[in-house]
């Protein structure tokens, strides 16, 4: 971000998105470049949902746009957590609509009770326990297991209720339950209380 975006690199995000709302328009690409590394590392998180990075790439920007357009640092904590809001929530949103589409099952990229195959072909903790324990395991090292498909997505289906379907869904990306509470717009208690009971059923079910 050198040369022509020197002097934007001695800025605060507020003087920035103040700047460009005044009509200085070099700063959206400056912005871009800022945070096109957040974009990518939330796109390889959400990659395990089943939606193309590439694709999850440009709804993250899309994401970006949004909350230099919506940020107002009155209201907002700071822009990168704001900005990393908007990515989390247009990221998921295209996912989700994507399944709707295609008809994919809700949880199609998992075998909760097979275990974490890592990229080194080492054998990981069962995934339940990983719900459980949250080991360290980033997602995008996981091997995909589709063999108990049907049987998991039908079980889950009717154990599990639509919130927490969707709770299961961006905690298995890496994300805290305060995180999927923004994301969901709801109670940071009332989804820590879903997590809590999805991994009750869970454990029952296998």
């Amino acid at each position: 971000m050198a040369g022509r975006y020197s002097d934007y690199g001695q800025c605060s995000d507020g003087e920035l998105l103040d700047r460009l709302r005044r009509g200085e328009t070099p700063i959206m690409d400056f912005i871009c470049d800022k945070y096109k590394n957040l974009v990518r590392s939330k796109a390889k998180s959400m990659f395990i949902l089943g939606a193309d990075n590439e694709d999850l790439i440009q709804e993250g920007m899309i994401g970006l746009f949004k909350a230099v357009r919506d940020f107002d640092p009155g209201r907002d904590a700071s822009f990168y957590t704001f900005a990393e809001l908007c990515i989390n929530r247009q990221m998921y949103t295209a996912v989700q609509a994507s399944k709707r589409q295609k008809h994919l099952p809700l949880n199609s990229y998992v075998s909760l009770d097979s275990k974490a195959v890592l990229s080194d072909d080492r054998e990981g903790p069962p995934l339940v326990d990983l719900l459980a324990d949250r080991a360290e395991l980033n997602p995008e090292e996981l091997v995909l297991d589709r063999e108990r498909v049907e049987y998991l997505e039908g079980i889950i289906d009717r154990e599990l209720s639509d919130f927490e379907k969707q709770v299961l869904d961006l905690y298995l990306t890496g994300m805290s339950y305060s995180q999927i509470a923004k994301v969901l717009g709801r109670e940071e208690k009332a989804t820590d209380n879903a997590l809590q009971r999805l991994k009750g059923k869970i454990r029952k079910m296998l």
